[in-house]
């Protein structure tokens, strides 16, 4: 076989000869196809699979774990929310907003295939600093990259009518020639009607319903497992196209067949395309299946049978159908607007058997494709600069001027308000958004008037975190850190978290450091879900994100993003993040003592061109207490939001930069330790909390029982002015306004 040929499929020379040895003789091109995709890296994880083991899967709220499109845990009684993240990080630097806009719709559908209503999206999203644009070499400049990202997103899910309540954004040079684009979407469904990717007979007929097939997205499964280089441009044909109008009919389409109870199971159409869902539903069917490529409805002439079995082409959906409902599935999905078809039917033989007029074009047991997939233990090796970053030793840093450095941080892209990028996404759509983006969290009510019909008090809390320079510091701190921090921006709104998804975004699997990294990252994660009992029910995996260029290798940081899940027992009392009236007494809660550290921080990096140092330790045990405080003092609590990016002295600033208005701050901040380090500390577990006078003797008296520290450090007013004391000196008088302007319209000056 030639090595040309094999590389176009993304297989190795060793793949290759396992391949003739399971199957018994050579493949033919549209087998080999179908190698190709199903054992690439993004369809069988196997560079990644032995650590994913480590997870905890399971709590008693979990309905469906690891395995199926999404995973699902349960609200109440009734209902239960299916969730999913996943990345289009290859497509969106390609083509960034087709690639986007079908990173969305793909999470749509996969939400969707569980018997769930969509009813929320979130983005993830990673860029090269714009600042540096035009200073590159063989690099894309980073703005039209943001540009077309942020269009395509809104563009899918504006159309599609399913709200983006939330999100993230971190602009960084390590991402600027591989930018990070991870969806998330949710669902609601009523419990015991959850549909599963898998048939239930032999006999059965699977239905293909959606959009016709076209040639897009053809090796789009191997494109996303291979690292990019200066010829990545030639890979444009394998992005695919979405169309959100089509998914919409998709929605309400297969949510009816689903409701009429005229289907048994359900898959999207993702990666490797009729391949990749068909060999799904007979490995999870334990079933053989069947396939008829002629009958497959094409929107392009002189389709081959390899482009029709390969394409990648969205919006479509794989239905298992009894044959007495067949044509009733057909005549609804025709209501619809969309192509539906018989495409093929499960059987007894455990092999995938594909014709094309008659004539058999692919024989391969599905065992092979699914089951067989190779599964490597790379090498591992502790990376050669953690020495060196750990080493770094902020004492030495020179004394800075305080508000200056505030400005700095505050035009931070990333510890900026991200609202250039949010007011382009229809966030309200469904009236079910009680926060709106730009809090900790976002927090949704569950009401719905058609299929499924809602009533229910109870609210959804969603947040999304991951600090990949703090992975690249400490992988396994930095791994417990990530999880901690998501779930902290969930339980501070009242919730109590339930269930995380992540996508494990990581350098070229082949580079022993990058796979030690991975190693250490899904056991800190492991150990931090453990003890927060936040189970991972869903996830995705996407390796290869390095550049290849003629002089270096670039890889991206270790970069798990993780979105938590929370439950409210009453949505109308959700926590915001924003201070709500003057007069109001601010605190902080957590580690409010302990010694600050600056490693990893906004401040080193934006003041001093700085990524060192060590993040130390994670305290699980301080963020169960934490919760616990939250928990029991919510009715008393008037605003709660994290210290994160930015650190403490953003922290106390963002809940008083309201859209509608803002409030002014008198601050003092006792301490022993350096001002800066103080401020600018983002790596203690610290909630900043507002509340009523009156009730400041009860919540210091839940901080001491519960073991939590407890420090008031100010409080509102009405006046245009921040009043920042440090042990009762004075260090910051300015008007809080201006430094409103710079947080808010930062970003905004720099994309036009």
């Amino acid at each position: 076989m030639e090595e040309r040929l094999l590389k176009a499929h993304g297989l190795t020379l060793s793949e290759y000869k396992r391949i003739v040895e399971l199957i018994g003789r050579e493949p033919n091109e549209v087998e080999l196809g179908v190698f190709g995709a199903l054992w690439s890296e993004h369809c069988s994880y196997k560079s990644s699979k032995p650590f994913l083991k480590v997870f905890p899967t399971k709590a008693p709220w979990v309905i469906q774990g690891p395995g199926e499109n999404a995973g699902v845990v349960e609200i109440d009684e009734k209902y239960a929310v299916a969730f999913k993240i996943e990345s289009h990080n290859h497509p969106s630097y390609i083509e960034p907003f087709h690639g986007a806009a079908t990173g969305v719709g793909g999470i749509i559908r996969d939400i969707l295939s569980m018997g769930a209503r969509p009813i929320a999206l979130m983005d993830s999203l990673r860029f090269g600093d714009v600042r540096k644009d035009g200073t590159r070499k063989g690099i894309k400049d980073a703005k039209p990259i943001v540009k077309r990202v942020v269009e395509g997103i809104g563009f899918y899910g504006n159309c599609i009518g399913v709200p983006t309540v939330g999100g993230e954004a971190v602009f960084d040079e390590v991402y600027a020639g591989n930018p990070l684009v991870n969806a998330f979407c949710l669902g609601i469904l009523e419990k015991d009607k959850m549909f599963r990717a898998r048939a239930t007979k032999i006999g059965q007929k699977m239905v293909m319903v959606g959009s016709s097939t076209g040639r897009d997205g053809i090796h789009g499964a191997t494109m996303a497992s291979a690292e990019f280089s200066e010829e990545t441009e030639s890979k444009r044909p394998n992005v695919q196209i979405g169309d959100p109008f089509f998914g919409k009919r998709l929605i309400e389409c297969t949510l009816e067949v689903m409701d009429r109870g005229l289907i048994e199971g359900c898959q999207d159409f993702g990666a490797a395309g009729l391949a990749g869902s068909t060999s799904e539903f007979g490995a999870k069917s334990k079933m053989g299946v069947r396939v008829y490529l002629e009958n497959v409805p094409l929107r392009e002439e002189g389709m081959t049978p390899y482009e029709i079995l390969l394409s990648e082409s969205q919006e479509r959906m794989l239905y298992a159908v009894n044959n007495e409902n067949v044509e009733e599935v057909l005549k609804i999905a025709k209501k619809h607007g969309l192509e539906a078809a018989v495409i093929g039917e499960t059987t007894d033989t455990g092999r995938m058997e594909v014709f094309y007029k008659g004539e058999k074009v692919a024989d391969l047991p599905i065992s092979a494709i699914v089951d067989d997939a190779p599964v490597y233990d790379r090498p591992r090796k502790e990376p050669s600069y953690l020495k060196e970053v750990k080493s770094f030793n902020p004492d030495n840093l020179p004394k800075t001027d305080i508000l200056e450095s505030l400005k700095k941080v505050l035009a931070s892209l990333t510890v900026s308000k991200k609202s250039w990028i949010y007011s382009q996404y229809d966030h309200e759509v469904g009236t079910n958004t009680v926060f709106k983006p730009g809090h900790d969290a976002a927090v949704l009510r569950l009401k719905w008037v058609v299929r499924p019909e809602v009533k229910t008090k109870k609210g959804i809390a969603i947040s999304s975190d991951g600090n990949g320079k703090y992975v690249y510091l400490d992988p396994y701190e930095g791994g417990k850190r990530v999880v901690a921090e998501s779930v902290r921006n969930i339980y501070i709104t009242g919730a109590k978290p339930l269930a995380i998804t992540d996508c494990l975004n990581w350098g070229n699997p082949e580079n022993p450091e990058i796979m030690w990294q991975f190693e250490q990252a899904t056991k800190g994660m492991a150990d931090a879900c453990q003890k927060l009992n936040t189970p991972v029910i869903s996830g995705n995996v996407s390796l290869y994100n390095e550049t290849v260029l003629s002089d270096k290798r670039v890889n991206v940081y270790p970069t798990p993003i993780v979105v938590a899940v929370g439950v409210l027992e009453d949505v109308e009392k959700a926590i915001p993040s924003f201070y709500q009236k003057e007069g109001d007494l601010i605190a902080i809660v957590g580690q409010v003592d302990e010694k600050p550290n600056i490693s990893g921080s906004e401040y080193l990096q934006e003041v001093f061109g700085v990524v060192a140092g060590d993040i130390g330790k994670t305290d699980l045990e301080v963020e169960l207490k934490l919760m616990e405080f939250i928990q029991k003092s919510k009715d008393m609590l008037k605003s709660a939001h994290d210290v994160s990016d930015g650190g403490l002295i953003t922290a106390l600033l963002e809940p008083a930069f309201k859209e509608e208005n803002f409030l002014g701050l008198d601050l003092d901040i006792s301490t022993k330790y350096r001002p800066d380090f103080e401020l600018f500390d983002q790596l203690r577990s610290i909630v900043v909390i507002s509340f009523d006078e009156k009730d400041l003797l009860g919540l210091q008296e839940i901080a001491q029982q519960v073991g939590v520290g407890f420090k008031l450090v100010g409080k509102t007013k009405k006046e245009d002015n921040l009043s920042l004391k440090i042990n009762g000196e004075e260090v910051i008088n300015t008007k809080i306004s201006e430094l409103k302007e710079i947080y808010e319209n930062t970003l905004a000056r720099l994309m036009r």
